[in-house]
């Protein structure tokens, strides 16, 4: 087991970040090398299934929110631009989707965080400059440059994790 420096989280041995915050939990894990274990090949065993899910996302589309030890989704329709974070009366800040109720405050999700943006055949996630990062698949994204969500990604607020799912009606 690999305890992360950075939060603590107990990580499954060998991992090369945490599952938790997404943290390097070596000094430099490109310097690394593992070597690669040699394995029967059986062609019968070969399947050209593609892991991802569709990017296709149309009018007709809802979003159902799995947000990690939260037992019912959170639907969501999307609008053009829909922004998400947490609310603060003091600040008069209210996102359009508030993760408050799930511990948005403790777990580092900024007031104005992120956007999903509505196109007429996809869904896209941009951050909002946010304080702690969004991270798609675990590949933290750049501030204001929109990524291309697919049916089955996982979306990191600071360190609130959800999946994200399709829905056609």
């Amino acid at each position: 087991m690999m305890i992360c420096p950075f939060c603590g989280f107990k990580n499954r041995p060998g991992a090369f970040f945490c599952d938790d915050c997404g943290q390097a939990l070596h000094e430099d894990p490109g310097t690394m090398t593992m070597p690669t274990r040699q394995i029967e090949l059986v062609t019968s065993e070969i399947n050209a299934k593609s892991s991802w899910g569709t990017a296709s996302f149309d009018a007709q589309s809802t979003v159902m929110l799995h947000i990690r030890d939260v037992r019912e989704p959170v639907q969501i329709r999307p609008v053009a631009r829909m922004t998400i974070g947490r609310s603060d009366a003091a600040t008069e800040t209210y996102p359009d989707l508030d993760l408050t109720p799930y511990g948005a405050m403790e777990k580092g999700v900024s007031r104005i965080h992120a956007a999903l943006l509505r196109t007429e055949e996809s869904l896209t996630l941009v951050d909002l400059g946010s304080s702690n990062g969004t991270h798609l698949n675990g590949q933290r994204l750049i501030a204001e440059q929109p990524r291309v969500v697919r049916d089955g990604d996982e979306i990191r607020f600071g360190k609130l994790v959800a999946h994200i799912y399709f829905q056609t009606r």
